[in-house]
């Protein structure tokens, strides 16, 4: 996996449902290397941190490689990196070979891979569309938040090494495909359990589908 763009946005302000809200979504790319902090990226503006930000998402990335599919579907768009409101755009990401709980090494920081991206009404409003809320699930590339366990800076052509993996191995892809399932994969939930990569709240949530 490889760096090939990173995206910080200052704030902006929407109409929705006829009330005006702060996004940070509307992230660009920049030439400069990018701080990876504990509980967020310096310089990238964090709106609502009940869902942004934090431990298990400090940091979001998404696959350069999924691009392609987007853009066919949505043509009309003017097209840059940072369109999912990614901080990291990376080629080479993924979700399928990306494990919760497993540590890289990228740049000069360490970061661990957390959890799926679960789209909310600001990506539709990114993309002009509410309709891409059910695609982005249906398609089941979500791209992942990373917690960040060493700080530091990290720059376009930065590549991940893996230092170590999860004992429990339970992908993005699958963990994602979990969330939203209807009948829920009782033995991916028990997995879940084992994983202190997953904020705790999460894993109590899918713990009571046990009962």
């Amino acid at each position: 996996m490889k760096i090939i763009s990173t995206n910080i946005a200052k704030s902006r302000t929407i109409i929705w449902n006829g009330k005006q809200e702060t996004t940070g979504i509307y992230k660009a790319p920049t030439e400069a290397p990018i701080f990876l902090g504990k509980n967020d990226v310096k310089g990238d503006e964090v709106t609502d941190r009940r869902y942004h930000g934090g431990e298990f998402k400090a940091c979001y990335m998404y696959p350069a490689d999924q691009y392609p599919y987007w853009k066919a579907l949505y043509p009309q768009l003017q097209w840059q990196w940072g369109m999912f409101g990614e901080n990291l755009t990376v080629e080479g990401l993924d979700e399928t070979r990306l494990f919760i709980g497993d540590i890289y090494k990228v740049g000069g920081a360490l970061v661990q891979i957390t959890q799926p991206r679960e789209p909310c009404y600001k990506l539709g409003i990114r993309f002009g569309n509410q309709l891409i809320i059910k695609q982005f699930i249906d398609h089941g590339y979500s791209g992942t938040y990373i917690r960040v366990l060493k700080a530091g800076y990290v720059s376009i052509g930065d590549v991940f090494n893996l230092v170590e993996q999860a004992e429990h191995r339970l992908s993005i892809f699958d963990f994602n495909r979990l969330l939203f399932a209807k009948n829920k994969d009782r033995n991916h939930i028990e997995l879940a359990q084992h994983l202190d990569a997953l904020p705790q709240k999460k894993r109590d949530k899918l713990k009571a589908y046990l009962k």
